[in-house]
């Protein structure tokens, strides 16, 4: 989620922790765009079940002027709610822009628009109303989450920075061959679909190079620093996956070795993540990860994060089954919150999978990958001088996130359990009408809300328990 600005200065984010209204200039987000009569329900501002609902369209417009503008018209005519829309070039048709949009609509409404839209447009992808995402009247100011795993397709390439675009102070902004290189693996994640292979990467040897360096020295550190469950689990990496100084590992390798630990899977991802959408991912335990290469010629030096970070830092950690269900807790708490809760989880996991320490056999160690990723900052939080508090969600949501210097304080958990009960109770003060289970079956969220969802999950609950009690009495009676 997080990397080095540099190896002296401090962390920069992939989700910016700022408002999620500071998109770049691809993207505008819009609250309402008609106010007309037609438009407003019985109830001012919150539509019932029988009429409004949450649908995603993706059309293609020509690269023309005016052509977008045209375009939004039909939902201006049609008094449909615009609540996001995002723009990018088409993957399909080189001349073509893809226009990604969220809308609040009613079936009849949306039927009468997308007749109207295929007369104008090419309609490339478009999620209807059903029964499932049409709101009642306690959950129409929520905020659009995603319910299954598929759902990750339409917020993953809601990316705020990817590709060739560059910001002027990167390392390889006037490096047209590393610019051209960015924008193919941003092209590979843009058109990846959820549960497709991720495609293998033939790295080149500049690329590996830089890799080397980056292993090589972090490696010199992690016996001293790293916790137990981070040294345990990257031998293990080098067995199943290849990780070693002269070779990148795939993503797809990875990704199954996750699988069989802890049932986490990776998806590639072009560049940063809003911190809802980065959230999102871990509630189904899908990890955001980006598969390009630091440029060459500062390999200590990051200003986003690359694949170093990510494998290195959070892969091995991970695969270890407790931390993984604090990371996936931290993603469901963060299905349909506000934005200002949104910020505060955003900050908790900064300061623990980002920037964590944890005390092992009395001393401290660190697991948070932004340390695990970066030798000087690692150093500095385990050398006696930094700052260093106890983990508390209430005081942890309010700490300032460094993003160019050393982080001000570091927070220690005694344990991931410890961690994961703290943020079981700071979950509880998230404002929304409802609370979420995720269903490992289906790979989906069992939205909890009224007392039929709650006596389906006590069903569940009650067979579990009865597994549990017949295993205990096997275990006061052994059968031969």
């Amino acid at each position: 989620m997080y990397a080095k600005k540099s190896d002296e200065q401090g962390p920069r984010k992939r989700c910016s922790f700022e408002s999620e209204e500071k998109q770049l200039n691809n993207e505008v987000t819009f609250s309402k765009i008609d106010e007309s009569p037609d438009n407003k329900s019985s109830s001012p501002g919150k539509p019932t079940s029988s009429e409004k609902g949450i649908a995603t369209i993706i059309f293609s417009v020509k690269d023309e002027v005016g052509g977008l503008v045209k375009a939004l018209k039909l939902f201006q005519e049609k008094h449909v709610n615009l609540i996001h829309i995002e723009s990018r070039k088409s993957k399909r048709r080189n001349s073509d822009f893809e226009i990604f949009v969220d809308c609040d609509t009613d079936h009849k409404q949306l039927k009468e628009l997308t007749q109207l839209l295929r007369k104008h447009t090419d309609i490339v992808e478009m999620t209807p109303l059903d029964n499932s995402t049409l709101p009642d009247d306690d959950m129409a100011d929520v905020p659009w989450f995603p319910k299954k795993v598929s759902d990750l397709d339409l917020c993953a390439n809601r990316v705020l920075m990817y590709g060739s675009e560059l910001d002027a102070d990167h390392p390889g902004f006037k490096d047209n061959i590393y610019r051209k290189r960015r924008k193919y693996f941003a092209d590979l994640a843009m058109s990846y679909k959820q549960g497709d292979p991720i495609f293998r990467i033939d790295f080149t040897a500049e690329e590996v190079h830089t890799w080397g360096v980056v292993f090589r020295e972090l490696n010199k550190l992690y016996l001293s620093h790293a916790c137990k469950e981070h040294l345990k689990n990257l031998p293990l990496l080098t067995k199943y996956c290849n990780y070693s100084e002269d070779n990148i590992p795939q993503l797809e390798d990875v990704s199954h070795f996750l699988n069989e630990r802890s049932g986490f899977i990776i998806r590639p991802v072009a560049g940063y993540l809003s911190p809802r959408d980065f959230l999102a991912g871990l509630a189904f335990r899908v990890f955001h990860c980006t598969q390009y290469v630091r440029h060459s010629s500062e390999p200590l030096y990051t200003p986003e994060p690359d694949t170093c970070h990510e494998l290195l830092g959070h892969v091995p950690l991970l695969a270890e089954p407790s931390f993984a269900q604090f990371s996936q807790e931290i993603g469901l708490a963060s299905l349909g919150a506000s934005d200002d809760d949104i910020q505060k989880l955003a900050t908790c996991y900064f300061f623990t999978v980002e920037f964590g320490l944890c005390k092992q056999d009395g001393r401290l160690r660190a697991y948070g990958a932004g340390l695990l990723s970066s030798i000087s900052e690692l150093k500095h939080a385990l050398s006696g001088k930094a700052h260093i508090l106890p983990f508390d969600p209430m005081v942890t949501c309010n700490q300032e996130c460094k993003i160019t210097t050393f982080q001000e304080v570091y927070f220690v958990s005694q344990s991931f359990e410890e961690a994961k009960n703290k943020m079981r109770e700071f979950a509880k003060t998230i404002r929304r009408p409802f609370t979420v289970r995720y269903n490992p079956y289906t790979r989906s969220v069992d939205i909890l809300k009224d007392t039929s969802s709650i006596n389906s999950m006590v069903k569940d609950i009650r067979h579990e328990l009865d597994i549990v009690e017949d295993a205990l009495n096997r275990l006061k009676h052994p059968r031969v």
